[in-house]
């Protein structure tokens, strides 16, 4: 027994690399977030898959079927700061897109830099930079690893969406231009476009890509696993008639004036997707014994999926498209950088909700909430007690942030004030539960929706009162048609999360629970980085089974 234990002790006190074996580093990784993508749409639309897009990835890597995002909300600007952080908003501070600042009074922009401007873009104005984002992440941590020589490019349509994964000090960061159809950056990476972005901009492939029309890529009748394509929940595209195929790109383009609704058509996926090709070229990535990192966000599906969505012909053919553009970039890694010489992570920033019309027509509860009437109540209710004041600074992202000048000059209780804002609250139908900041901040949750609002709390940016609403309820901008995504239900959190590459095992499919935050931990102890300094995550465990 005594020298089982002495066994056991010596094997604890070895290092991680004798106890499995080494891993090769790969000279890529290629971290790529599908914007709003249900785990579903994988299985609803896999028969029409190609061999070697999303299909590649499954077959031939792990595939973590039950991962999810642990915090609320589910956002843009949180989701891709967290999967390349390995933390949530409570450390890495990104709370949301856009919240209301306590600091300045005004509402600001997850990526907003005063300091900055465009760079790429005549008209010049305000630019953005990873400036709020308050801790490390997979590309900062890579970065120093290798004494600054490995090259971090992240692109995307949305600022957000190539800033923060590309961390604090990237060889570059671009975004699309909607005015211009070019893709810009900002003076805090550099001060002109590099060589190779420009060569990209004199393609005009936005204005080539808005020229004709959308039509379904298969035969609209093929396309079983979405609901009709005349229904009455979707958006319509710009200046269409109606919400259904084929779409008129040009007439669109021509009434926007500019490249506005690229983004709204599986072409902006496109077009990003040619960058990241452009990117690995034009920056030498891969070509040399030093890992680099290319960050790919595609947004069109979120935009698409905002319009129309996740029953929509629409989403489908945008799926059926990706999958197509990630098949060629994956064949075009495989003849630059090598054929098992890189690795992919895929995942989403966050799912979506089903538009609650659809349910309510299917006698499934759900529902809209007007904030602005539950504003004037809860104020009218409020000043009943305590009178007439500025009670309230603002209320974003189902978080309400007191006046808390005004509630210390007339020397209010603030617990007892936020107690009568929540009796009042808790009136209107839709909304389920109501917190308090304080207790965010003060006590220790570790499971169900209280624990995700902590771990989606900051208590120098986020509100005194947290609004959790009823299953298939939400604020909604474009009335019964539409959906959005920001809750901590499982069809905002539940994710695909697909890894292949170098020291990925193939063919492994986990149902165990997996966090976003578990990525980048499982990626920097796989390949021997550090962790980022908030990281909170836990490695997946699977994914170092075949390495033992």
């Amino acid at each position: 027994m005594k020298r089982l234990i002495l066994m056991a002790v010596f094997a604890a006190c070895l290092p991680f690399k004798e106890l499995t074996a080494q891993v090769e580093k790969p000279k890529l990784i290629v971290g790529i977030v599908v914007d709003q993508m249900r785990i579903d749409y994988l299985y609803r639309f896999e028969d029409k898959f190609s061999d070697n897009g999303f299909k590649r990835l499954m077959r031939d890597g792990f595939f973590g079927r039950n991962t999810h995002y642990n915090y609320v909300p589910t956002y843009t600007g949180p989701g891709h700061a967290s999967v390349f952080s390995g933390t949530t908003p409570s450390v890495h501070g990104i709370i949301a897109n856009d919240w209301y600042s306590k600091a300045i009074k005004k509402k600001i922009n997850c990526v907003d830099d005063s300091t900055v401007t465009a760079v790429g873009n005549a008209n010049g104005g305000k630019s953005y930079s990873p400036i709020n984002m308050l801790s490390t992440n997979l590309a900062d941590e890579l970065k120093i690893a290798t004494q600054g020589e490995a090259v971090v490019v992240g692109v995307s349509i949305k600022n957000r969406g190539a800033i923060l994964p590309g961390g604090h000090f990237p060889n570059g960061a671009y975004w699309f231009d909607d005015k211009t159809g070019n893709f810009v950056t900002s003076t805090y990476y550099k001060k002109q476009l590099p060589g190779w972005v420009i060569a990209f901009n004199k393609r005009k492939l936005a204005r080539e890509y808005m020229t004709g029309q959308w039509e379904t890529l298969l035969p609209i009748a093929q396309y079983t696993e979405s609901g009709p394509d005349d229904n009455p929940y979707e958006v319509k595209l710009g200046n269409s008639k109606q919400p259904v195929f084929p779409y008129d790109l040009t007439a669109i383009r021509k009434k926007d004036g500019d490249y506005g609704s690229l983004p709204r058509t599986p072409f902006g996926n496109t077009i990003v997707a040619d960058l990241a090709k452009s990117a690995i070229a034009g920056e030498q990535m891969g070509k040399d014994d030093v890992t680099d990192l290319l960050t790919v966000s595609f947004s069109s599906t979120d935009y698409i999926g905002h319009l129309f969505g996740p029953d929509a012909k629409e989403i489908e053919d945008c799926y059926l498209r990706l999958d197509k553009d990630l098949a060629d970039l994956f064949a075009y890694l495989d003849e630059e950088v090598g054929q098992g010489e890189y690795t992919v992570f895929l995942t989403a920033d966050h799912a979506v909700a089903q538009v609650p019309q659809f349910l309510i027509d299917k006698k499934i509860p759900a529902g809209y909430i007007k904030q602005k009437p539950i504003e004037s109540i809860v104020i009218r209710g409020i000043e009943e007690k305590y009178g007439k004041a500025d009670w309230i600074e603002s209320v974003s992202n189902d978080q309400i942030f007191l006046n808390h000048r005004v509630l210390n000059e007339k020397k209010i209780n603030k617990n007892e004030f936020m107690d009568d804002m929540i009796s009042i609250l808790l009136t209107f139908q839709g909304i389920k539960n109501v917190f308090k900041g304080t207790d965010m901040n003060t006590r220790e949750y570790s499971k169900g929706i209280r624990s995700r609002l902590q771990l989606g709390y900051n208590v120098k940016r986020s509100g005194d009162l947290l609004l959790v609403y009823e299953p298939g309820w939400f604020q909604t901008g474009y009335g019964k048609t539409g959906t959005t995504h920001g809750s901590g239900y499982n069809y905002d959190t539940h994710v695909p999360l697909l890894m292949y590459g170098k020291g990925i095992p193939a063919g492994y499919n986990s149902v165990k629970p997996i966090s976003i935050t578990d990525i980048v931990p499982t990626l920097c102890l796989l390949y021997e980085i550090n962790l980022p300094n908030g990281a909170n995550g836990q490695p997946i465990e699977e994914v170092f089974q075949n390495n033992q």
